[in-house]
This record gives structure tokens, sequence and C-alpha cells, in this order.
């Protein structure tokens, strides 16, 4: 849904995150990973410990498994649009866009009060849209934006106005009245699609992310987790380092060499007939792949 690609170093922001997707996609294959457009509506660990994920019309199963799921931003009630230009969910990604411009930030809890007063380092035009409901800050934060140049706004918004370019324009308001606005943030919280994860048996959080360590390890055995499904900053550059934090960690513990010392009493030293360490098929694609002209 991405329509461009920010913060996101060596990615030009004229590209789509389709044409980003499709990049990597043809990336991994080229290593020799194989893709498959699927749906997995459930998932167990197999009596000889793996995992079986069960996809649409196929099982998969495999010894580690990587969840990278992500989330849903919870949407503003109409007439707001699901997304757009003009109607945003990450203030880190897309702050920078409203630079001394009119913005609002919509919502009414302590996340949606602090990205208000964030926005005032970019612009000193900054609206809080609570559209009818009650605030759930604290009387510190309402202090908070009672010393800040922040107007707050309880009615309801009613309407939509966009400009010839697709940017919002204004938004008018049940009270008759019409404020101009470049765009702005939708704070309502986050949706984590962690279904699969706590069927698989890893411990899921209160706000519902998924547990993981600095290397993503949930807390079973063989299951990962990386990116907006963990806790941490929603940034696709962060969500790649966790991917790739994760993969060397599971490389790792699938590499045959060095071997172990109870392997190597057992079956005696290494043969040059053993190496290398990667199937035939694997080992063929990456002599292709490097000596490619």
């Amino acid at each position: 849904m991405m329509q461009d690609v920010h913060n996101l170093v060596g990615t030009t922001e004229a590209t789509s995150g389709m044409e980003f997707l499709g990049i990597g996609q043809d990336q991994l294959e080229a290593y020799g990973c194989d893709v498959y457009r699927d749906v997995i509506g459930s998932g167990g660990e197999t009596d000889d410990g793996r995992f079986r994920l069960c996809g649409n019309d196929v099982d998969y199963l495999a010894e580690y498994v990587v969840l990278a799921t992500g989330l849903n931003d919870v949407r503003p009630d109409p007439p707001l649009p699901r997304t757009g230009k003009g109607l945003h969910y990450c203030l880190h990604c897309d702050a920078h866009l409203f630079t001394d411009e009119s913005v609002y930030v919509m919502g009414y809890g302590e996340s949606a009060a602090h990205v208000a007063a964030i926005m005032l380092n970019f612009t000193d035009e900054v609206d809080l849209l609570t559209r009818g409901d009650e605030p759930e800050w604290s009387d510190e934060t309402a202090q908070m934006l009672r010393n800040h140049p922040i107007d707050v706004i309880h009615e309801d918004v009613t309407g939509v106005e966009n400009g010839s370019d697709g940017w919002l324009a204004a938004l008018e308001f049940d009270d008759g009245t019409v404020r101009e606005y470049k765009g702005g943030f939708a704070l309502y919280g986050a949706e984590y699609n962690n279904a699969l994860a706590a069927t698989l048996g890893c411990e899921v959080n209160d706000d519902g992310t998924v547990e993981a360590d600095e290397h993503g390890r949930t807390s079973v055995d063989g299951v990962y987790a990386v990116g907006d499904l963990t806790p941490g900053h929603n940034q696709v550059a962060i969500a790649l380092g966790d991917g790739a934090k994760a993969g060397i960690s599971i490389h790792w513990a699938l590499r045959d060499f060095p071997r172990d010392p109870d392997l190597l009493a057992e079956q005696g030293p290494v043969r040059a007939e053993d190496v290398p360490g990667m199937p035939d098929e694997l080992l063929e694609q990456a002599v292709e792949f490097h000596t490619y002209d």
C-alpha cells in the first residue's frame, strides 16, 4: 500500500512499496529461495520437532519458522479514507512531509497527544482532533497540551476536501467549520497479526506484540518473530535488520561445519568429500549465480 518508500537508505523515494517487494522477491529467488503466495490458517509442532504450517491447499514442513506478519493500523471512521495523501500513521516515516504545513493528529489517547506535541518540531500549525471521543490522556498530559500551541478540536469530522493534486486540502466539522490541512496522523492503535504465533505457543505481550530476543527468537525453540510483529519502532529499515539477525541465527544453527566435538568423536574427522556443507542443488545455483555474466 506504500506509494513511496521513505527513510530507507539506498532506495529512492520514487520507489513504490510493490516495486520494493518485487525487487526483494527477485533477489531471494536468485539465491535459491522458493516463494509461495499462500494463507497459513494454522500450524503446530510435529512429533519429530519440526513445524507443520497449513496453507489453503498445501501443508509446509519446516525446521525453523520466521514470523513477519506485522500489524494493521486501526483506521479512523468515515468520512476519512483508509489511507492516502493526507492520512498517515507513522510519525517517524512521514512527519518530514509536513514541515511548515498545517497538520492534524487524530485520536484521544496519550499517544495522540504526544505525537501532536512532537509535530511542533516540524510546524507551528498543529490541531488535535478527538472527533467527539472523551480524552483518555492523563492530567499531566492535559497540562502539557495547555502549555503548547496545540488546538484541541472535539467536534467530529463530517467531510473531506481534497486538492487537484490529490492531497488533503481541508476537513469539515459538525459545527460547520472548515479547517485547512496538508495532512496528518491517525493514532488509534494497532492490531497485531499474532494468531499464528499464539497457535504455535509463542509468548504474546499485553499489547499484542510477540516477545522476541535480540536475534528474533521467541519463547518457542525454532520460531522467530521479526519486524512490526515485535516490540519496538515500526520501520522498514528496522524490520530488515531484524530479518537479517534472525537469518544469521538460523544459518548458524543449520551449519554442518565446524562439526561439534561430540560428532567428531562419533564420526571421526571431516573428510574432503564431506564438504562443502550445502545441498547439491543450492551449490550448483550458487556457482551459477556468482559466475553469471
